[in-house]
């Protein structure tokens, strides 16, 4: 049986963003990590009992990446505004990091590229944590341990 120290869980993660080896800082939160398998549906004349279920292509999902306002907003802001002058794709990784810096998975991704950013919404009558959320469209993943 295996003890609890051997236990290689995810628990308090930070999302650690990189793109060409500069860190964008860490986020706290990280959805729309997916790939999807998009299948073709086949009929063939004489074969009533089912359907070709043929696999095409991948489909990824655009990354949503939130946190709190901070020290690295203006990087973040800087890449976000470089569309407006020409833009090439670059790389990126995202490392799942615990409170300690351990590394708990990390992804590298092609062609990354800012689709959206949405700072934060200013209240008076609701004091709130300012955040600013990223969507990353990308072509695909690879998974580095």
């Amino acid at each position: 049986m295996t003890q609890t120290q051997d236990v290689d869980t995810a628990v308090g993660v930070c999302f650690v963003v990189k793109i060409d080896d500069t860190s964008l800082g860490a986020f706290t939160s990280c959805d729309g990590m997916t790939a999807e398998v998009i299948m073709e549906a086949r009929e063939e004349g004489g074969n009533n009992a089912y359907l070709w279920q043929l696999p095409t292509r991948l489909k990824y999902g655009n990354i949503k990446l939130s946190r709190p306002l901070g020290a690295n907003t203006s990087k973040l802001a800087a890449w976000v505004s470089s569309m407006a002058t020409g833009y090439e794709r670059k790389t990126g990784v995202i490392q799942a990091m615990r409170a300690d810096g351990t590394v708990v998975a990390e992804w590298s991704f092609i062609d990354m590229v800012p689709v959206r950013w949405s700072g934060p919404s200013f209240n008076t009558d609701s004091p709130k944590v300012l955040t600013e959320t990223l969507e990353i469209a990308h072509h695909g993943f690879q998974t580095k341990g």
